[in-house]
Formats: structure tokens, C-alpha cells, sequence
């Protein structure tokens, strides 16, 4: 449905530092990058974009997929190390649905960062 999205965070290099991290075991990583802004994602798709041109929305949720339930694994160890803080660990949601794996973090700018993966364990 989206393109791509984009927000300020209040710390361009730190912001850049922990999403790079926690979004590298996703292929996720920095796509281009300019003064004061970052676009990240899979390569040759800028889909997430950060910069530095106003005040931080307040706090959001954001999920990215993954293809895997290891690659959430992943995320939620490379985001706590990037400095996240867990809101939730790998696991299944099944209120949302049968197969809805996913991990959540608390990233810079308190914003709600999830992996998810909708597929059954390979």
C-alpha cells in the first residue's frame, strides 16, 4: 500500500546507528543518504526514511517484515545490542493470527519498532 514513509527523530546519527543495526539481519540497510537525512532499505528500495528537518513525531509503531522467524529472531538481538529496549520478545501473536511471529522494540525517539514474519516455521 505504501511506497515509502518518513519522519524526523530527533538524532540523525543515533537514530541511523540503532536502525542500521537492528534492520541489517532483515536486509535492510542504508539505501541512500544525504545532509540531514538517511533513506533506508532492501536494495534499491528506499522505503524508510529519516531525518533531521523538525521535531520527532510522538512515539509511532513501524513493522517491517521479515521472511522468517529467524530473521525476527535476529532483529530483537540486533536491536536490544543497538540499545532498543524489549517490548515484547519473539513469539507468537495469535490474536492477530495462527502464524503472526513477531518482535518488538522501544528504538530512539520511543518509537514501537516490530519484525514480523506471517509465515509458519520452515
Amino acid at each position: 500500500m505504501f511506497d515509502h514513509i518518513g519522519f524526523n527523530v530527533s538524532d540523525l546519527q543515533a537514530s541511523k546507528a540503532f536502525y542500521v543495526r537492528a534492520l541489517a539481519p532483515l536486509g535492510i540497510g542504508v539505501a541512500m543518504d544525504g545532509e540531514g537525512w538517511v533513506m533506508l532499505g532492501r536494495p534499491g528500495r528506499p522505503q524508510f526514511w529519516i531525518g533531521s528537518f523538525g521535531s520527532s513525531p510522538g512515539p509511532i509503531h513501524i513493522a517491517f517484515a521479515a521472511e522468517n522467524r529467524e530473521q525476527v529472531r535476529q532483529f530483537y538481538d540486533a536491536a536490544l545490542a543497538a540499545g532498543g529496549k524489549d517490548n515484547g520478545p519473539p513469539g507468537l501473536r495469535e490474536h492477530y493470527h495462527a502464524n503472526y511471529y513477531g518482535a518488538f522494540v522501544i528504538g530512539p525517539d520511543g518509537h514501537n519498532v516490530e519484525a514480523v514474519c506471517h509465515a509458519p516455521e520452515a
